[in-house]
């Protein structure tokens, strides 16, 4: 048992304790107008210092509390927003050599650490976007419209047609003046 978890059950009682439950329905408690989000406070009983707490940490607190209060164990650690290849590469969902190739042709930007390939974790992001923006563009101008009243035969040709002009479209022309 970890020492946060080890802490929360001697301080609250366990998953079931009562101190878990308020914060519980404290956090997901809407009051009397459930269309306005609530806001909440941390405060210093000592000092008597009080701050709102900003929405991230927030839903941070909530998704705690709430994984507590279902007895399940929290596991809270750091995410570095430098990434190393193979952690890139388990992100966008594609092999080690391939994110290394797109490396080397310059589609992501990365850091060299010594013999290490390091790559901020905004850059995967922004090329995993600009990846999706194309898969989706080019499942749109795959897509066709079918009459389905067609016999089949006509209809498989017209498909095979169209995917045929859009594979010359995309292929670079052989015929260089």
């Amino acid at each position: 048992m970890s020492r946060i978890s080890r802490t929360m059950t001697e301080t609250y009682g366990g998953s079931d304790g009562p101190g878990v439950a308020r914060v519980h329905e404290l956090l997901t408690s809407r009051g009397e107008a459930p269309e306005i989000s609530p806001r909440f406070y941390l405060s210093a009983e000592s000092t008597g210092a009080r701050v709102e707490l900003p929405r991230e940490i927030y839903q941070a607190l909530l998704q705690v509390v709430d994984t507590v209060h279902r007895g399940l164990a929290v596991t809270i650690s750091p995410v570095t927003t430098m990434l190393s290849t193979q952690q890139a590469a388990d992100l966008l969902g594609l092999s080690r050599p391939t994110v290394i190739k797109l490396l080397d042709e310059g589609k992501i930007p990365f850091e060299r650490v010594s013999s290490h390939r390091r790559i901020a974790l905004p850059h995967v992001l922004e090329y995993r976007n600009q990846r999706r923006k194309q898969q989706y563009a080019l499942l749109e101008e795959l897509s066709t419209d079918i009459d389905s009243d067609l016999p089949l035969d006509e209809m498989l040709t017209t498909l095979r047609e169209n995917r045929r002009a859009l594979g010359a479209r995309r292929r670079p022309s052989t015929d260089a003046p």
